[in-house]
């Protein structure tokens, strides 16, 4: 099987059906992306596949082939971080930290849907959950990154 994730081609063997997240993890030691509930609620797990916010713990290796995959660690660099991380910093979002990379991704996806989003877009949107509860600087973070003030 071959996928595409974070601009390179892997050829893997692997379980057609294993799920996505296990892939990232195990197969390609790649930790960015959490596992959080295994049932694509909480969204510690999001990745963006072809662009869109997707849960990786639900989703099978085999639905990705030909896609494009996008993790945590791919969304910018330590030289040039991605305007959202850089706001996150800025704004202080993260407190525990594990649910950010989910996070930050479904962010991504919003921006790049809709690069001024309102606070209802956001409230739709963000459908992550964060247990430290950090929602209120999870919107302003992104109001900052889309207004380019990060």
């Amino acid at each position: 099987m071959q996928l595409t994730i974070n601009g390179k081609t892997v050829q893997l063997t692997v379980d057609p059906s294993m799920p996505l997240l296990w892939v990232i993890r195990d197969v390609l030691n790649m930790t960015g992306t959490k596992y959080g509930c295994g049932i694509a609620a909480c969204g510690a797990c999001t990745v963006l596949i072809d662009g869109r916010a997707t849960r990786s713990c639900v989703t099978p290796v085999e639905s990705v082939t030909g896609a494009k995959i996008t993790t945590i660690e791919f969304l910018g660099t330590s030289e040039k971080p991605h305007p959202l991380q850089t706001a996150w910093i800025k704004e202080q979002v993260p407190q525990c930290g594990y649910c950010q990379s989910g996070m930050l991704l479904a962010a991504a996806d919003l921006l790049a849907r809709k690069p001024k989003p309102t606070d209802a877009d956001i409230d739709q949107a963000m459908s992550n959950i964060c247990r430290c509860g950090t929602y209120q600087r999870v919107k302003a973070a992104i109001h900052t990154a889309a207004r380019g003030q990060s």
